[in-house]
């Protein structure tokens, strides 16, 4: 009998392009379906998709991530990061298949002086956190046997990211201006895309019973601001013998955004530990994983 495959709402993000780099070297049957074939926005695609696939399992990494832009768009947020993430969950509740979503440390305000455990009081502080936390509470009443991941600062090889873009900033500009009093936890992309699959198994071999349901946290192992992100990474390109820019701290106030960051947005991720087994290592150690990758493609592309 053929496996059924696992659907990825999304193919082209950086959790999306990294859970179907797991799936093929793992042999799992993976389907990966973005816009326009299915598009959180428009019902019908959904359940067209989903009956075309037949999955065994869905995980949500499609979202509106623009941050900045969700400011003035935030009926296009809430519309997909909301709305088409209760639709896509409410299809899997239909057809009786486990659900996975990802959503963000954004949901918090940042204000705590500690990591944020899950029933921490919510204050998202912009849009998209706003328009994210809508999705959780809409996800959870769609589909009570949903798990929902809230993670924080994605990096990998694919997409537009802050270590992508400290790389291309290290050759371009002789000082590059990193702030400095925001902090939370790096996530390896690919890292975070282990631990789906994992928790994905797990909740099919569950089947009918959502004992594990509900938010967790999972984030990348340790902390640190912007600024010390970015000096790892500079650190590592230097013992690489690659050239780098002059790298300079400054407060938030000096990087004014559109969108209000989070002073802290770093999460206790025991939880997911406890119950699903599963934990991400070291921000550090993921880093000069995916550096390794990106210098090697650099100079694959010279």
């Amino acid at each position: 009998m053929t496996q059924r495959p696992l659907l990825i709402a999304g193919k082209n993000g950086q959790v999306a392009r990294c859970l179907r780099d797991l799936a093929f070297q793992q042999n799992i049957p993976i389907v990966a379906v973005g816009r326009p074939e299915l598009d959180l926005e428009d019902k019908a695609s959904i359940d067209r998709v989903l009956d075309a696939v037949e999955p065994s399992a869905v995980i949500n990494a499609a979202a509106y991530t623009a941050v900045d832009r969700a400011e003035t768009e935030p009926a296009a947020a809430f519309a997909i990061n909301c709305n088409g993430a209760a639709e896509i969950a409410d299809a899997a509740r239909r057809r009786r298949i486990p659900f996975l979503h990802l959503s963000t440390d954004y949901v918090f305000d940042g204000e705590k002086k500690s990591p944020y455990v899950e029933n921490d009081i919510t204050a998202p502080l912009n849009i998209y956190g706003a328009s994210k936390l809508a999705g959780e509470v809409a996800v959870l009443k769609a589909h009570p046997g949903a798990v929902i991941l809230r993670t924080s600062w994605i990096y990998s090889p694919y997409g537009n990211n802050f270590v992508k873009t400290m790389l291309r900033l290290s050759e371009t500009q002789p000082i590059v201006k990193v702030v400095d009093d925001q902090r939370g936890a790096p996530t390896s992309a690919a890292e975070l895309a282990s631990a789906v699959l994992k928790i994905v198994a797990r909740l099919q071999s569950a089947g009918d019973r959502d004992d594990d349901a509900g938010i967790y946290h999972l984030a990348g192992e340790g902390e640190a601001s912007w600024h010390e992100f970015a000096s790892a990474i500079f650190a590592s390109l230097v013992r690489r013998r690659r050239p780098v820019a002059l790298l300079r701290p400054i407060g938030t106030d000096e990087y004014p955004t559109p969108a209000r960051r989070p002073r802290n947005s770093c999460l206790d991720c025991s939880r997911a530990e406890r119950v699903f087994g599963v934990r991400l290592a070291s921000w550090r150690s993921s880093l000069e994983v995916c550096l390794d990758q990106l210098v090697m493609d650099g100079a694959r592309a010279c």
